[in-house]
């Protein structure tokens, strides 16, 4: 769906919008106390473990994104004709798994 400037967009359901606003505001108030434990010169095992609950945050963020983009855009576009789509997921997937 691309906008005025042939960029594409995805209008999301309010419920959809609603998940991905509240992980995200826990995963930025996850940084935020982490910063707070290094100001605070917490003990670096407890800032990792910190750390590795906010990457696992992240990463069921972009989990629930990913099934979202491929039961909507991906579905849509194969069934639309547009081959090319099943190259873009291969790239996204190929970045994701890094």
């Amino acid at each position: 769906m691309p906008d005025c400037c042939g960029a594409r967009i995805k209008k999301r359901s309010e419920e959809e919008y609603r998940s991905l606003t509240n992980r995200l505001n826990r995963i930025e108030g996850q940084i935020r106390g982490l910063r707070g434990m290094l100001e605070r010169d917490a003990y670096c095992p407890d800032i990792l473990a910190q750390t590795a609950a906010a990457t696992a945050a992240l990463n069921a963020f972009g989990r629930e994104l990913l099934a979202s983009h491929v039961r909507s855009c991906v579905v849509e576009d194969i069934r639309a004709g547009k081959d090319e789509t099943v190259d873009e997921l291969l790239d996204t997937l190929q970045k994701l798994l890094r």
